[in-house]
């Protein structure tokens, strides 16, 4: 410990080891590293889902299995992420109304 910090005080490296920031990313789904893991029923379909996985820059693991149901689940996750909404800003009180009445937006549709 330095002469800097008073007796008994958590020394903030130690202190920013145990419980900050962590440099360990988890990998995400679709990399080398953890790839996809799907589940096909027909060769014909598989064909289409390697298409679909190699145009998006995706790594996938494909099994082609009649028995068990097809599973594309984590494929349709990363593909139909949501997109954040953004609306139109409305205009300040004092502002030309955007119906253009030529009143201000406070005595035309504003209120």
């Amino acid at each position: 410990m330095h002469d800097l910090y008073y007796k008994g005080r958590i020394h903030t490296r130690v202190n920013h080891v145990r419980t900050g920031y962590t440099s360990k990313r988890i990998a995400k789904l679709g990399t080398e590293k953890k790839p996809l893991t799907l589940v096909v029923n027909s060769d014909e379909k598989k064909l289409a889902v390697e298409t679909l996985v190699a145009d998006n820059g995706l790594y996938a693991d494909i099994v082609v299995d009649s028995t068990i149901d097809e599973n594309i689940n984590e494929l349709n996750a990363i593909l139909n992420k949501p997109v954040t909404t953004t609306f139109d800003k409305t205009p300040n009180r004092n502002d030309p109304c955007s119906c253009n009445s030529g009143k201000k937006y406070k005595k035309c549709c504003g209120s």
